[in-house]
């Protein structure tokens, strides 16, 4: 008598993609039910200040420089680009204000000598905060 061999089963799988699907399906959920608490350490009554004058914005001294090398403070052009010239005029103008801002309106096309210049007595003179205007726009 010949025994028909049984043949070998598979083994036993799991179903990844099933399970994947479960797995995204509860997270989802309990993303969705969770809720989120603002936790502090501490609690602080911050202290509330009332003030009537908003503090003063300090003052801006604006120097242009034209296409020649020309300087301008305030609209006022300047004898000569020197820079004890150009620091004296950023002093007079700004007064006893250290803190104002010196703004820098250079032309595209001046030379960078003289924006350096600038900056060289605004350094001297004492001003720590310069600025550069630009030009929004397309050309």
């Amino acid at each position: 008598m010949r025994f028909r061999r049984r043949k070998k089963q598979d083994d036993p799988e799991i179903n990844l993609v099933a399970m994947i699907d479960v797995l995204l399906v509860l997270i989802i959920f309990l993303m969705l039910t969770t809720t989120y608490t603002k936790f502090s350490g501490a609690k602080i009554d911050l202290p509330t200040a009332e003030s009537s004058v908003p503090p003063a914005k300090p003052e801006s001294v604006e120097i242009g420089i034209s296409i020649s090398g020309r300087l301008f403070v305030n609209t006022e052009a300047l004898p000569d680009s020197r820079i004890e010239t150009v620091a004296s005029a950023l002093k007079s103008n700004a007064g006893n204000n250290t803190d104002a801002i010196i703004v820098i309106n250079a032309d595209a096309k001046a030379p960078h000598q003289s924006v350096i210049d600038v900056m060289q007595a605004a350094q001297s003179a004492g001003f720590a905060r310069i600025s550069f205007s630009t030009q929004n726009g397309v050309r």
